[in-house]
């Protein structure tokens, strides 16, 4: 690895990241940004390259497409609907489809100065250590959707810099999401096992840290079990080696410079923490099959 490592931007304020992919948007409230997701936005950029911000995100979004989204070493494509709850400072990317709609929600815990308890205790699907995501069927987004627009309706109509209503509104769906989110949670860990539980840490821990540690034996200290037991209980869980979950998550990130940016592979390379253009290249081959320029080549049709 070089000296001086690529570091993912992260967003402090919710202007700063509206401002970094050139979508032409800003608010006076900075704790709080309603944006309606409508088709063919051109002032938003349609590809975002990883990235962490400190404040809150959610989205439930329609007609999704060819979206892509990365998280917690997982690409997720063919979708319709779906529903995103963030916390702070979580890696995340994605490919927006032109046909995409929605409502995506920014904010800051400080927007509830009267709400007293702590706020991931009381909304837990806000994971300090992973992106909650749901694909959704129509029906759920139909049951989803007036809730949202409540919110929006408040937030537009309101010349409020607080937007105190609107904020009231958003506390309403949080707590209106809380019982789907919970139900589904509750499911998924009836059927978890401790191999499972550590495979879950372990993704958690690569897709923050995969820029900087590609060693088992750095994940494992991480966890506080021995290599070996990390090796062996990832491998029961999933069927796969570990090190192939961090390669995977290396690869899924490379594969989105190279279809959706125009960087050179030099570039890209210094992106994802290789020490010269050369390694990368060796690297990319050996799990894709093509070099860099080979694979942008074949699928110019996509950019």
């Amino acid at each position: 690895m070089k000296d001086n490592p690529f570091i993912i931007p992260a967003y402090k304020e919710i202007n700063e990241f509206l401002q970094s992919f050139s979508s032409g948007y800003q608010t006076n409230d900075p704790n709080l940004y309603c944006l309606r997701l409508k088709e063919n936005m051109p002032t938003m950029e349609q590809y975002k390259p990883p990235f962490k911000k400190d404040f809150y995100f959610i989205a439930l979004v329609s007609n999704a497409g060819k979206t892509k989204i990365t998280y917690d070493n997982t690409s997720i494509t063919e979708l319709n609907s779906f529903l995103v709850f963030q916390a702070p400072g979580l890696v995340y990317s994605f490919f927006r489809d032109n046909q995409a709609s929605g409502y995506l929600i920014y904010f800051k815990k400080e927007c509830f100065s009267f709400f007293k308890p702590e706020f991931e205790k009381e909304f837990p699907f806000f994971d300090l250590v992973q992106t909650n995501f749901f694909k959704l069927n129509q029906s759920r987004f139909t049951e989803f959707s007036p809730l949202f627009e409540e919110v929006f309706a408040a937030y537009e109509k309101t010349n409020d810099k607080k937007h105190t209503v609107a904020t009231l509104k958003l506390l309403a769906l949080l707590y209106e999401l809380k019982d789907f989110a919970s139900a589904f949670s509750q499911w998924e860990q009836g059927f978890t096992t401790p191999q499972q539980s550590l495979l879950k840490k372990f993704i958690q821990l690569v897709n923050n840290y995969y820029l900087e540690k590609r060693t088992i034996d750095e994940y494992a200290h991480l966890l506080f079990v021995s290599p070996n037991h990390l090796s062996q209980s990832v491998k029961a869980a999933s069927g796969k080696n570990a090190l192939a979950f961090i390669n995977d998550r290396l690869i899924a990130e490379a594969k989105s410079l190279i279809l959706y940016t125009n960087f050179d592979i030099a570039q890209i390379a210094w992106q994802l923490n290789f020490s010269d253009p050369a390694n990368f290249g060796k690297f990319f081959k050996r799990y894709v099959g093509s070099t860099p320029l080979e694979f942008r080549k074949a699928n110019e049709k996509i950019q």
